[in-house]
Formats: structure tokens, sequence, C-alpha cells
């Protein structure tokens, strides 16, 4: 990517984490954190450039072990069997160590505050961001993500079998036949994907750098970082929740109970959109994070006059 660049010794794990920026950097800044075996790429670019023509600066970036940025290659091997029954000893970091990534990515930017938006396990590091950053975070969007109470939220065992019942994918080629099937999957039935942009997206995210044992270092620490609903009652920032309706990788129980959770947090639930961010919601969703943008904006502004 053209405007790509690398920032080093980042938070307290003193990481090196790929980002990109758009936009004025004079305007607001929406931070933009994508989940699980995703990278910056996936945030698709004419939703960012939606963003940029609604008067804001985006900042996308490749979480740890995503990407460019930094792989915990070392690490020991993730067990998610022995996490799901409690044994944590696989578990290499959590959401809280990637929300300072997230944070010291701010650091090194020189931004004081962002409005952190999160999709999938990106939600999940953005809810995370809020409840252990707060004066990083001027507001808050979760979307298609769930609060860790594993009573919500949950994937569909049928699209669990669907996505995963296979031989797992290696070459390019699996990998990207891998992401075009999948998003027949979990994609959203009433706003068809563009095929070839997700074949071609997967195919730059495999060659930015794939890395199938990362993927499940993520889910551990996805895992291994419990339930959050607790501490979103406790936060104080304006927020919005977005979920899909049709989302079978994460019910939309799971936003609802996000929602629930945060005090005053507005839901959206889309009908007939699954578990991406497909073009024909671009500029709907983006208007409800300008929205969120505005509220976090104008609150900052009375804060600061106080």
């Amino acid at each position: 990517m053209m405007n790509e660049l690398i920032a080093t010794d980042v938070g307290p794990s003193h990481l090196d984490i790929a980002y990109a920026r758009h936009g004025n950097p004079a305007h607001p800044t929406v931070l933009l954190v994508m989940g699980l075996a995703a990278q910056l790429v996936h945030w698709p670019l004419g939703f960012v450039q939606a963003l940029v023509g609604r008067g804001l600066q985006v900042v996308r970036f490749d979480n740890r072990d995503s990407g460019r940025s930094t792989h915990l290659r070392a690490a020991p091997p993730a067990d998610l069997p022995a996490v799901l029954r409690g044994d944590l000893s696989s578990v290499s970091y959590t959401l809280s160590d990637m929300a300072a990534d997230a944070a010291g990515l701010l650091d090194v930017l020189k931004i004081d505050a962002a409005h952190v938006v999160g999709a999938s396990m990106g939600g999940a590091i953005a809810q995370t961001v809020a409840i252990e950053h707060p004066k990083r975070v001027r507001s808050l969007t979760s979307m298609m993500f769930t609060t860790g109470d594993m009573a919500v939220g949950q994937t569909h065992p049928a699209t669990l079998q669907a996505l995963f019942g296979g031989p797992p994918a290696r070459t390019r080629e699996e990998v990207v036949a891998r992401a075009v099937r999948g998003i027949g999957i979990v994609g959203s039935p009433a706003y068809p994907a563009n095929l070839t942009e997700v074949a071609e997206v997967a195919g730059l995210a495999y060659d930015r750098g794939y890395d199938e044992a990362a993927i499940a270092r993520q889910a551990v620490a996805t895992v291994a970082s419990g339930d959050r609903t607790g501490r979103l009652h406790a936060l104080d920032v304006p927020a919005l929740v977005l979920h899909g309706l049709a989302d079978t990788m994460s019910d939309p129980s799971g936003g609802r109970a996000t929602a629930a959770a945060i005090p005053g947090a507005e839901l959206v639930l889309i009908e007939g959109m699954g578990h991406n961010l497909p073009p024909g919601l671009w500029e709907r969703i983006a208007d409800h994070i300008a929205a969120v943008v505005r509220r976090g904006e104008e609150r900052a502004r009375l804060a600061a006059g106080a």
C-alpha cells in the first residue's frame, strides 16, 4: 500500500505495528481495529473513503500476529480446547495486550484520543481499549461481536462446521478459495459481496503475512480474556453497537448484550447483514459512525471548556 508505514517500539510489548493513515490529520481520528485472522487490508478502501468523506481521519493497522506487524513465532502452540477447559498455559497474550498495542500506536502517532471502531474480534479489542484506556477513547463503536459472555454471540454450529470442517488452507490458492467460499457462508445475504475483490484482498493478505499458528494465538487470547460485561457497565463514553441480523458467525444476541451492557449505547441492527462489510452498507454504516463521532467530539469540547 502506498501510504503504509511501520511504527516501531509500540506499547509495553515494544512491537512493530503496520499502519496506514487516510484523510486530514487535523480531523477527528477514527482508529479501525480488525478481527481474528484479519489485517488492515480487510477494511475496504471504499468504506475508509466513506469515513474520510465525512470529515474524519482514518487509521487502520495490523494487530500483533497479523500482516506486517510483529508475529510472536516463538510463542507456544495455542491449545484452544484446553483454554475452553480453563487451562490457560498456552495463552501468549490477551485482549488487554492487544488493546495496549492500539493505545501505543496512538502514542507513536501523537494522537491524544481517538474514536475507536472495532469489527468482530476487533470489537472486543475496541471495548477493551475503552475499558482500560478510557482517556484515549472519545467514542466507541463495536460491530458484529459480543461481550465475552459465552451465553451470547456464539457462532452457529452449522457455520462452524462449514468454515472449519475441512482440511486447513495452506497455499495461496487454498487461502483465497477459502475466503471466497467463506463469504458465501458468513456474508450478508441482502448485500452481495464483490467476489473478485474478496479474492484480491485475500491474496494480498496472504502475501503480506499469512500465519496459521497466529490465528490460533489470537483465538485463545479472545477466549482467555473472559466476560467483559461487568466492566462494560462502568463505561462512560458515547457508544454505538452495530450488528447484522443475518450474522451467524457472531449471533446478534452478542450485539444486543453489548448494547445493554454499555450505559446509553445506541444499538443498530441491520436486516440482511451478515459478518462482513459489504459495499451496499458502507455509506449507511459510515453515517452511524460519523454520528457517534460527533457526539464524542461535542462531549470533548464541552469537557475542555468546563
